[in-house]
């Protein structure tokens, strides 16, 4: 029995549910006055329930679809305006118990380079990091509780936080490891985390189960109830995300969206952020042996229903798409992405050869940071490095309700100014740094509140000083 507010998977993530909002969609996909009674409700850009956002999914009126892109545009504009958040993943492990079938890192995969950052090591990663310009990191691990256990994930984030080098410093830690108990998220919430991060890869707990046939990440309820804990223990601001390929993307659209109703329902916190991954080549993995794939138009769609449908959220895209592909989607919905991105254990500081590479998944984009830098500012974004809000306490429920409200730009837009100001003295090319001062030249014309206040800082950083924030 479908029951959002539910802690049990089953109930939030009601099979029978998804069949039946499916249905729903299939049946009203050309039905004009359902379709323009839910669009209606669109623009008060208050968010779509799961069953509504399908039938939008769905729709193949192409004067309809033009409408559901262009009011995406429109409220990715309204909640996040022209910023776009940079960060980087760090691979600390690739140890991992798990069978994971699409999935490099899985147990039986006895060719692939095992490695295990030490502290120095992650040391040295933290500070090529910081010599690129990032400030903050989503720090991944594969599942082993020998080699990667909690007190290790512990030790490498205080690590991370501790590392100081030249005018650099990883100022929030984003964690993305295996679904676990409540002791231990509590242990993680202490340690001073952004946020948790994990993908369900499939709602569908049939396919789930057999593409995860061994390993502790077999349970799917274990799983799939991890946000739950991870709330209970007092992280508020939790990831969600499925990975496009594995399963019928129209059944992973309404559960992801179901599971954003069910944090809202249970907790009064919805996902700080939903990722749109899709399966990607890597080391002992061919895409093409899943039959789930989707194009770049469906893709562009998914991303344009669920900012629809998720107004507040962040929306992720990572370097595993192409450049033309984040451009497209950069307007309909993304408000962040990875930059310079190494998806390899040790991949920053020491990359290994080719013939030994660790890495889980192959990246489309690999353009350097300062060459994204400069792309995103030749498109009219600003590129964000801002963590105000973690670092002030604006998380969960606080900066949803500004977030509602639309009042986010009132601290992001200055904050993420500042912090490109930063960037600009210390890390660009001269290139860069030209294009990125006549952007805050512009930008500081849009300013409705402490303009002067933000002038006067951000020539304080031109002339040393580093980490203002509101």
């Amino acid at each position: 029995m479908y029951n959002p507010k539910s802690h049990k998977a089953e109930e939030f993530i009601d099979h029978q549910e998804v069949l039946e909002t499916l249905e729903y969609a299939e049946k009203n996909k050309n039905n004009i006055e359902v379709i323009d009674k839910i669009l209606e409700k669109a623009r008060l850009e208050k968010g779509l329930t799961h069953r509504e956002a399908a039938v939008l999914l769905d729709c193949t009126i192409p004067e309809k679809n033009a409408e559901i892109f262009k009011l995406a545009e429109k409220i990715k504009q309204d909640y996040y305006g022209n910023r776009v958040v940079l960060f980087a993943p760090l691979y600390l492990s690739n140890y991992c118990v798990n069978g994971c079938v699409y999935c490099p890192y899985h147990q039986q995969n006895k060719h692939i380079p095992r490695r295990k950052l030490s502290q120095e090591e992650i040391r040295r990663e933290v500070e090529a990091l910081q010599d690129m310009g990032h400030k903050r990191l989503a720090i991944e691990a594969g599942e082993d509780p020998v080699n990667n256990p909690i007190e290790y994930i512990l030790e490498s984030i205080n690590t991370i936080y501790s590392v100081k080098h030249k005018n650099g410093a990883i100022r929030r830690v984003n964690v993305n490891i295996a679904a676990t108990s409540v002791e231990n998220y509590k242990k993680l919430h202490e340690a001073g985390i952004g946020t948790y991060v994990l993908f369900q890869e499939t709602y569908n707990k049939e396919t789930y189960e057999r593409l995860h046939p061994t390993g502790p990440k077999h349970n799917y309820a274990y799983h799939t109830e991890a946000m739950d804990r991870a709330m209970q223990a007092g992280i508020d601001d939790v990831s969600l995300g499925v990975l496009f390929g594995l399963e019928l993307y129209r059944y992973e659209f309404a559960a992801l969206l179901m599971h954003a109703e069910h944090l809202e329902a249970a907790f009064g916190v919805g996902p700080h952020a939903i990722s749109v991954p899709r399966i990607r080549k890597a080391d002992d993995i061919d895409p093409d042996v899943f039959d789930n794939g989707i194009d770049d138009d469906t893709f562009a769609k998914i991303v344009a229903c669920i900012r629809i449908s998720v107004p507040y959220t962040g929306m992720i895209i990572s370097t595993r798409e192409s450049k033309e592909c984040r451009e497209r989607v950069l307007h309909l919905g993304v408000s962040q992405i990875s930059g310079g991105s190494k998806t390899s254990v040790g991949g920053y500081f020491n990359p290994m050869p080719e013939d030994e590479n660790s890495s889980q998944f192959d990246i489309s984009d690999r353009r350097p940071l300062d060459e994204v830098m400069k792309w995103l500012i030749d498109l009219g974004y600003i590129p964000s490095f801002c963590t105000a809000c973690y670092r002030k306490g604006r998380t969960g429920d606080r900066f949803m309700a500004i977030c509602k409200n639309e009042q986010i730009h009132n601290f992001c837009h200055p904050n993420a100014l500042m912090t490109l100001k930063e960037y600009l003295e210390d890390y660009a090319s001269d290139e860069t740094k030209k294009a990125g001062e006549e952007l805050i030249k512009r930008e500081l014309e849009k300013l409705s509140t402490n303009k002067n206040d933000v002038c006067d800082k951000l020539e304080k950083i031109h002339l040393g000083e580093r980490d203002f924030r509101y």
